[in-house]
């Protein structure tokens, strides 16, 4: 059975209300809400914002309660932040250290976000109901919106939403 994919409408339309926008809590609260509520089976959606010393503190998201605070070193996430890279989890009962923060998921994605500077600000955790749901074309194309959404204040922003 074909996963369901980002329709690049979605992808589009994000860029399009996030033009001109450079405060990364609204980005974030767009990118959350909107995938949310349009993609099928991305069940939690949201940010968790980097908060030193190394941990992650939840930001916008959409979906049941997350965990509030989550170290680096711990689950997913943490995984993410730690390694500055992408982690799709299959089956997150395979996954050691594994922090449940909701017993319905079964496998999870999380990107981590930075600016252009190469900041780490946040990490990106999606997570779904179904074993084995996502793949690397969700991962990629997540990360390219990401990229051209979060950017360096102080070197302007660009017109990323022009170029679909």
């Amino acid at each position: 059975m074909a996963k369901p994919q980002i329709d690049q409408q979605v992808i589009t339309k994000i860029r399009a209300i996030c033009a001109g926008e450079t405060d990364h809590v609204t980005l974030m609260a767009v990118v959350a809400g909107e995938l949310f509520h349009t993609v099928d089976g991305f069940d939690w959606v949201g940010f968790y914002r980097v908060a030193p010393p190394g941990v992650l503190k939840l930001g916008p998201y959409q979906g049941g309660h997350g965990c509030l605070v989550i170290p680096f070193d711990k689950g997913v996430c943490g995984a993410a932040a730690r390694y500055r890279q992408t982690q799709i989890v299959d089956d997150v009962t395979q996954f050691d250290g594994h922090i449940a923060c909701s017993a319905s998921t079964q496998s999870e994605l999380v990107i981590p976000v930075f600016d252009r500077c190469d900041n780490l600000l946040a990490v990106l955790d999606i997570d779904s109901d179904q074993l084995r749901f996502f793949t690397k074309q969700h991962a990629t194309q997540l990360e390219d919106l990401l990229t051209r959404l979060f950017f360096c204040p102080s070197r302007g922003n660009t017109d990323f939403a022009s170029d679909t």
